[in-house]
């Protein structure tokens, strides 16, 4: 019986142990689950901030690239400050030297290497183009005038300067690209000096005179330069007569596309209604014999124009 109460007891106590040994091992168990869990924790953690670093790091070297792309920006706008660095006096002079051809061309002649002067003459021509559109009550369907004017006298500057630079080119002129630009660009000062008179004064008479005497002027400057600069007449001949015949056409497009119709006299003399054609000048009578040489002159006017309008 003892040996039996021995036995009983001692079973008893292992099957205490037993129970204690499994709750130690669910605490162990529960315990390694837990740090598991911290330490997937911490690494998802770790990840963002690793991520977070990387697009820092991203957005600096973009900041960093974009300084730097703006200090060489800098850079190349101080590369082409020698050819707008000319003092007034020197353009002054080479507008004037723009209208008056020269004689000697045995050797070449001297091309200014700037592109001050020729820009400024550009935009003066925009200027100048704007002005003339809005005065003839220009309607563009597609754009804007400003962005027509700036197009036309633009494209003309840079289209024609590189057509003729290829030209050049084929027949062995010696002249450059900056070159060609500042020669053209120069030579829209004649331009600018004949749609600024004619916009204001719509005589086409007067155009005429101006665009023989002011647009040659400036053409047979430009002619005399490449004649200049090039060997061989079937090449001299190619050069100068397309550069001569493009300048010269250009300013009677400009004059004619954008010019006041004069139209507006003969509506208040006859009526909007009737069709242009049809519009005969009529006399006005005098009323006074002091007001008889005014209304001569008036009459002599709306003639003038009839028969200008009828023509065109």
């Amino acid at each position: 019986m003892e040996n039996m109460d021995d036995t009983s007891g001692s079973s008893f106590e292992d099957m205490g142990e037993l129970h204690q040994r499994l709750r130690e091992e669910e605490v162990d168990a529960d315990a390694a689950a837990a740090e598991e869990e911290d330490g997937e924790f911490l690494g998802m953690k770790g990840f963002k901030g690793q991520l977070s670093r990387q697009v820092a790091d991203q957005m600096w070297q973009a900041g960093k690239r974009q300084a730097s792309r703006a200090f060489s920006l800098y850079a190349n706008i101080d590369i082409l400050r020698p050819y707008f660095d000319v003092e007034p006096a020197q353009v002054r002079s080479r507008l004037l030297e723009s209208m008056i051809p020269i004689k000697m061309v045995n050797f070449p002649q001297k091309i200014a290497g700037e592109l001050y002067g020729p820009l400024m003459l550009v935009f003066t021509l925009v200027a100048i183009l704007l002005h003339g559109m809005k005065t003839s009550d220009t309607i563009i369907r597609e754009g804007t005038l400003m962005g027509t004017a700036i197009g036309t006298c633009f494209g003309y500057w840079l289209g024609v300067s590189s057509f003729i630079y290829f030209l050049a080119y084929l027949c062995n002129a010696q002249i450059t690209m900056l070159q060609m630009l500042a020669l053209l660009g120069y030579g829209l000062f004649g331009h600018c000096i004949v749609l600024f008179v004619t916009y204001n004064i719509h005589l086409h008479a007067l155009f005429y005179v101006f665009w023989l005497l002011v647009g040659g002027l400036s053409t047979l400057r430009m002619v005399a330069v490449l004649v200049s600069r090039t060997v061989g007449p079937t090449q001299r001949l190619l050069l100068c007569g397309t550069l001569a015949a493009l300048h010269m056409l250009f300013l009677l497009y400009l004059h004619f596309a954008y010019h006041k119709v004069v139209e507006g006299i003969l509506d208040t003399l006859e009526g909007p209604d009737i069709p242009p054609m049809q519009r005969v000048p009529r006399d006005v009578p005098a009323a006074l014999p002091a007001a008889r040489l005014s209304a001569i002159v008036l009459n002599a006017t709306a003639k003038a124009v009839a028969v200008t309008l009828q023509s065109h």
